[in-house]
């Protein structure tokens, strides 16, 4: 069965931890998926914990990153890998709630390109954090709801769901962090296309610990936000930026790593 949507988590060292955010994920979502464990080296600790899991469940599938390492290139791979129409990113830590991935996703099947699950709209809350991350994200996201009309009042969360023909359509441009939930958001709003959001409760971090650097990411959060604020794109044009900004190309994005094939980590 072609699954509605695609769940991809980028993932480093995770261990175990990655098995009781699976659980979660594969109880709660009920929309025909597939659960793609994105990995930069097949070395990395959440491999073995990622196949036993796969072993019982067919809609699990650990694959290999060959976009270059970081979160940025592990959910660029995803999505390029995805089979759905729809691709949900969430996080390995268990801050996400897995119950919302399919409100998401019918978000985008009823036609938005970005559904944002928010922290700063009625009835969201942000539990936990570095105090600066919060305070950063939540003055981002109240501006660009306010100036640029970005249709979420939480852009910099990565917790979001995509069209995924939007998302190849207008590239990703993003190669360091997780600011490929601000750069898609402000992509859609400078075409003109729809955005929408839904309350979401956000914990810090409730398994392993944190890879998230802030003053490495922050420059990059920094450009897409003030790209949100320009003139409206076509696609065309918006494309044509892309061209012109694309890198070298990289390898292909099959839908299961050839390594990870002979691994046994797909279980069909």
């Amino acid at each position: 069965m072609t699954p509605r949507v695609t769940v991809v988590i980028p993932v480093y060292n995770e261990g175990a931890d990655v098995v009781r955010c699976l659980d979660r994920i594969l109880c709660e979502v009920l929309l025909p998926a597939e659960v793609l464990i994105v990995h930069d080296m097949p070395e990395d600790t959440t491999v073995p914990y990622a196949r036993e899991v796969a072993r019982r469940d067919p809609r699990v599938r650990p694959v290999l990153n060959t976009y270059g390492p970081g979160p940025a290139n592990a959910i660029r791979f995803g999505i390029d890998a995805a089979r759905a129409p729809v691709a949900v990113v969430t996080m390995a830590d268990g801050c996400d709630d897995p119950r919302q991935i399919d409100d998401l996703a019918r978000l985008v099947d009823r036609g938005v390109v970005v559904a944002a699950a928010s922290r700063y709209m009625p009835g969201g809350q942000q539990v936990g954090g570095p105090r600066f991350k919060r305070m950063a994200s939540r003055w981002a996201g109240r501006t660009l709801w306010l100036l640029a009309r970005v249709g979420t009042r939480d852009a910099t969360n990565s917790f979001k769901a995509y069209d995924t023909d939007f998302v190849r359509e207008v590239g990703i441009e993003s190669r360091t962090g997780f600011e490929i939930g601000i750069e898609l958001t402000a992509k859609a709003t400078r075409l003109r296309r729809p955005v929408a959001e839904i309350p979401t409760i956000w914990l810090d971090r409730q398994l392993g610990e944190s890879h998230f650097d802030v003053g490495r990411f922050l420059p990059s959060y920094l450009r897409w936000y003030f790209f949100a604020f320009g003139r409206r794109l076509t696609a065309q044009q918006l494309a044509a930026r892309w061209e012109a900004r694309r890198p070298a190309p990289a390898a292909p994005a099959p839908a299961v790593a050839a390594d990870d094939v002979a691994a046994g980590d797909v279980a069909r």
